[in-house]
């Protein structure tokens, strides 16, 4: 496996943004682009989280859309209440 190459990015922020950010990183004793950096990174793994969520949520659509199979609100607030005390049971079945 070969390392990833890491090449310089510049942004633009304005003055006031970057003071937040260096009294911030002073304060967490960490440079300003340590912690642009991982301001970047966590971002970019919560979005993808939130797209790969939306995908999901898309083809959930279509798969009803096209099979009209469903478990009601009722069914799964049922389901939900069984696990929250405790009891490991199988999901309500889908159903036309």
């Amino acid at each position: 496996m070969t390392a990833a190459v890491i090449r310089p990015v510049a942004i633009k922020i304005d003055e006031d943004t970057k003071a937040r950010v260096k009294r911030l990183a002073e304060a967490r004793q960490r440079t300003p682009h340590w912690l642009m950096r991982e301001a970047i990174i966590q971002y970019v793994e919560r979005e993808e989280k939130r797209e790969a969520f939306r995908q999901h949520t898309f083809k959930a659509w279509e798969e009803y859309r096209t099979t009209g199979l469903h478990a009601t609100a009722e069914e799964v607030d049922a389901w939900l209440a069984q696990l929250e005390q405790g009891k490991d049971i199988e999901p309500p079945e889908c159903h036309v």
